[in-house]
């Protein structure tokens, strides 16, 4: 089990990164809340990892915080929450707001998410109900990257992509990002003003 990376970020496409770790690129896949918050490109990140193997492909996962991580294991144990459905997760909702979902059956802003309609928001609410006592809501990793953000190339585009790459169909991400002013905006901030205009 890799259980954390460190090494050079030299390619940034949300939700997709390629770290270099002594020459050797790891392809990482991120939720946008660990995205939000790398470093400009070519500089150093440390991500907390967690590894998939499957039938046809093996798959890297790449967290800011521990609390991230935890919930993305949980999350892809619950019947019908593969790990695409849990980045998209992390990516509109922050661990507290999911938290808060959770203790208060708010199924209808679980519902707002890509991927997830109203029988598999009633199913994350059972079944996260007693593993959500595992996050430590409101404590932050200090092993999480730095901020801001590096210069992407055509920005819109990049946003539209990712928010595909999350699970909204191009109709949809294309829409979303119409809604905002993108000027002068690099993806992430795209993407966050996209997340937020859903209500999320």
């Amino acid at each position: 089990m890799i259980g954390l990376i460190r090494g050079i970020l030299i390619q940034k496409k949300p939700p997709s990164l390629l770290v270099d770790v002594n020459g050797v690129g790891y392809e990482i896949e991120a939720p946008m809340s660990t995205i939000y918050q790398l470093p400009e490109i070519n500089q150093e990140i440390r991500l907390l990892t967690h590894l998939v193997s499957r039938e046809d492909a093996t798959l890297l996962y790449g967290f800011a915080e521990e609390n991230e991580r935890t919930l993305f294991r949980h999350l892809i144990k619950v019947n019908g929450v593969g790990a695409k459905l849990a980045l998209a997760i992390l990516s509109g909702l922050s661990v507290q707001a999911f938290h808060q979902c959770i203790e208060f059956n708010d199924s209808t802003t679980l519902t707002r998410l890509p991927g997830i309609g109203k029988k598999t928001a009633e199913r994350l609410i059972i079944e996260m109900r007693d593993r959500i006592q595992d996050l430590e809501i409101g404590v932050t990793s200090q092993d999480a990257v730095s901020a801001g953000a590096g210069p992407i190339q055509d920005p819109l585009s990049e946003a539209v992509h990712a928010l595909e790459a999350l699970g909204y169909n191009q109709k949809e991400a294309t829409r979303m990002v119409s809604k905002i002013d993108t000027r002068d905006k690099n993806s992430e901030t795209i993407i966050r003003e996209a997340l937020q205009g859903l209500g999320l």
